[in-house]
């Protein structure tokens, strides 16, 4: 069958809480299916730079990080829902037990109409070294978690779990979903490890790295053979993609975007072969690996005003989908043709000036009311591909 398309939004969970019910009134008005928190104790953006040179959003806030717990987030949005599914994206195991996520979406779903997702991913050093939380063998460990996590959802009597990191005996959860909202587990998977614990385990594929369709293409279809060979339904995976994007109402107006400091550092968050594969080394190290490794305040604002001015423009362009909100859907419209099923949206643009924010609001309702109206290509070529 064809599937059609189900677009959500990103807010980052960060003061005011008006921006969060701002965002749900958007994703309502634009008949997106998701609304998705991050689970975050810092913004990605150093401290060092944040000021209005770098985005409006300064004069407004002193910091990037007044950032809120997502758990009690949802739960104050819940009752406004609707239709909108409520999901973070991502958590990770090492700062949450496995058992209290389980719990958390669980209540989650009794405080909303449709079944909540939990995102889950390796964890980001931003979030842990500092704090001191353990987070060797990431992996690893959030290959148990999801199988305590599921444990949780569908255990009707007390259970063991003996595993390397996680262990239980006799662990009770007798919280059930309602009929119809049992919570589901989407993972932010892009390697092959992580791609395979997709596939045996997820409910929902939740990557953020940017991709062209062929790329996006393969790596579905590991999803979906890792969900073959463990005895799932292929298609009944569901396929995202966190798509940030810039929008502008030219070609003039994308290029002054494309070169405000805000969008520009962007590029920061690819890794270090992303950046050599423009020419150039990566200003955090020549092993740097993206946002996993990012720690932001530990950067001076020089070192972040010299990698910003380092980053190649074919670099910065690689990292968002630029364009007027014609030609961003049909950038988007390729990776539905892939097998994307939910574009998760951020609007980068909206960094810049108040009016290229309210551009980009708007913008982000049209696109997404123009892409729900695209039914997306037969997925059965995919699946096809997986099951011969």
């Amino acid at each position: 069958m064809s599937r059609s398309v189900s677009p959500g939004i990103v807010w980052a969970t960060s003061a005011p809480v008006a921006a969060g019910v701002g965002h749900l009134n958007l994703a309502k008005l634009a008949g997106m299916g998701s609304l998705w928190t991050v689970d975050h104790l810092v913004s990605p953006f150093p401290r060092a730079i944040w000021d209005p040179g770098f985005t409006f959003l300064a004069k407004g806030s002193p910091t990037p990080d007044e950032a809120f717990d997502f758990a009690t987030a949802l739960g104050h949005l819940a009752a406004r829902a609707g239709n909108v599914r409520l999901a973070v994206g991502v958590t990770d195991p090492h700062r949450r037990h496995p058992v209290s996520l389980a719990q958390t979406f669980l209540t989650l779903a009794h405080l909303t109409r449709k079944p909540p997702i939990l995102g889950l991913g390796a964890g980001e050093r931003e979030n842990l070294d500092p704090y001191g939380v353990t987070h060797d063998r990431p992996v690893a460990r959030l290959a148990e978690a999801v199988q305590i996590i599921r444990k949780c959802f569908d255990a009707t009597e007390p259970f063991d779990f003996a595993g390397e990191f996680f262990r239980l005996d006799q662990a009770v959860l007798d919280l059930r979903a309602p009929k119809g909202r049992r919570p589901e587990i989407w993972l932010a998977a892009h390697g092959p490890r992580m791609l395979e614990l997709t596939g045996r385990y997820a409910d929902g594929w939740y990557p953020w790295e940017p991709v062209g369709p062929d790329e996006y293409g393969r790596r579905l279809r590991e999803v979906q053979g890792a969900a073959k060979r463990a005895g799932r339904d292929p298609e009944a995976i569901q396929a995202a993609q966190v798509l940030t994007v810039v929008l502008g109402r030219d070609e003039q107006h994308v290029r002054r975007l494309l070169r405000a400091k805000s969008v520009r550092y962007l590029a920061l968050l690819a890794d270090a072969g992303a950046w050599r594969a423009f020419g150039a080394e990566h200003p955090l190290g020549p092993d740097f690996r993206g946002a996993m490794d990012l720690l932001p305040h530990r950067y001076s604002r020089t070192q972040v005003e010299d990698a910003i001015s380092a980053a190649p423009d074919e670099l910065v362009a690689s990292r968002v989908v630029a364009g007027t909100p014609k030609q961003v859907r049909d950038r988007i419209g390729g990776l539905v043709d892939a097998g994307l099923r939910h574009p998760v949206l951020v609007a980068a643009s909206a960094l810049v000036t108040p009016a290229d924010a309210v551009y980009s609001m708007a913008g982000l309702v049209w696109l997404s009311r123009s892409l729900r109206t695209r039914r997306a290509a037969r997925i059965s070529p995919v699946a096809q591909e997986v099951s011969a």
